[in-house]
């Protein structure tokens, strides 16, 4: 396996697997000064999901707001950066396109890229890169699909993003920075067409329905975020998520043995690979609103704290048996999707994407198996997600 990048304990895998120091500052130090860029790190399970559910003393806005609304770190429109009140108003506005309900009405959409992309998959011919084939493509159609983008441009998208998306490997590059900051603005820019589109000629997708139902509630600057930042966590995480899920279930035959013999197991198994792949290590970053004392520290107002989902969703309290993959797990207790107010409003999309690709991929592939070693797999790290470069699988 590739040497892994320069990065706190924290942050590191190996494999799909933290390190076992994370377990130690989880049960022994669950509150302790950041290795990486935040003045405090939460690694306990009560005291993260403390944190993150303290909206009152805890803002999510990046501590220098401006500065990185200027250099593009925060975007009108992303949820993620706002507290109420705007952070209510605007989640009231985009919430109801993401009931249950409508989300059923996507399911068919959803069903209809899956195959499409199996058939690509299938012509490929065995053995075949799942990431390129399906793994990316799949939640890139879907959030077009759902937002009224062009996927005719998601190719030009996917690649903005990934220049767009910082890594600790390269964060003092200059010539990276240069092409992260022109891909930021291009990707903004795009966006920004869209939404102008979309006020002229609304469509029956989710940007048309706002702008037809709340069009004077919601500007074009927070449309715009609204879009762009859907499109970056969702291609990301769910693209991760089919690729790091497959693997999980393909490193433990028993437990994918069990799910092939009984299918009614797959909700089940989406919420136990979510908690334990958790695509996203780290939750954005939290600033003290005021002097706030959690286990056992006292973070000073204006702190930052940065709260380890991997932490929360992996690490076991001392002296029990190592975690383990369960597919039959009742109760996850996950922050997969995040949790308090910042819980992922596209949640009940990204569990009906998941499952229906596991479905359709592990019935079309009987024979599904990883077409090199797990040691040769390149694994990949930004700020804040991990994922696997390629996934060569066999038939």
């Amino acid at each position: 396996m590739p040497k892994p990048p320069d990065l706190p304990p924290h942050l590191r895998r190996e494999g799909l697997d933290p390190l076992p120091e994370l377990s130690r500052m989880s049960n022994e130090t669950p509150v302790c000064p950041d290795p990486g860029a935040a003045d405090w790190l939460a690694t306990g399970r009560a005291e993260a999901r403390a944190i993150l559910a303290d909206a009152d003393r805890f803002t999510a806005k990046p501590p220098d707001l401006e500065r990185a609304i200027s250099r593009g770190a925060r975007e009108e429109g992303n949820l993620l950066h706002y507290d109420p009140p705007e952070h209510t108003r605007l989640r009231k506005l985009i919430a109801p396109e993401f009931t249950l309900r409508r989300m059923r009405r996507m399911e068919p959409i959803v069903e209809q890229i899956v195959a499409e992309r199996l058939d690509v998959l299938a012509a490929a011919g065995s053995p075949a890169d799942l990431m390129r084939h399906f793994g990316w493509p799949v939640p890139g159609l879907v959030i077009c699909a759902l937002l009224g983008i062009p996927r005719d441009d998601l190719a030009d998208l996917g690649r903005m993003l990934d220049v767009r998306a910082p890594s600790r490997m390269d964060a003092h590059s200059t010539g990276r920075t240069r092409k992260r900051v022109a891909a930021q603005k291009a990707f903004a820019s795009y966006m920004s067409r869209i939404v102008a589109q979309k006020r002229r000629e609304p469509g029956e997708d989710m940007l048309g329905m706002l702008i037809r139902e709340h069009g004077d509630d919601v500007t074009d600057a927070e449309l715009a975020g609204v879009c762009a930042s859907f499109m970056a966590a969702g291609l990301e995480g769910s693209a991760q998520m089919l690729g790091l899920g497959l693997l999980a279930l393909l490193q433990h035959p028993g437990q994918l043995a069990r799910l092939r013999a009984d299918p009614a197991l797959l909700p089940r198994a989406v919420e136990e690979l979510l908690r334990y792949v958790s695509v996203v290590s780290t939750a954005s970053p939290r600033t003290a609103l005021t002097d706030v004392t959690v286990g056992g520290q006292q973070i000073k107002k204006g702190q930052v704290v940065s709260c380890s989902l991997l932490a929360v969703n992996r690490t076991r309290p001392a002296g029990l048996p190592p975690d383990r993959l369960d597919i039959t797990r009742e109760d996850t207790g996950h922050v997969a999707f995040g949790h308090g107010i910042h819980y992922c409003v596209g949640a009940a999309l990204a569990r009906a994407q998941l499952r229906l690709s596991f479905a359709a991929l592990l019935s079309r592939f009987p024979g599904l198996r990883l077409a090199v070693p797990v040691d040769d797999l390149r694994f990949r790290q930004f700020a804040v997600q991990y994922g696997v470069e390629e996934l060569p699988v066999a038939w």
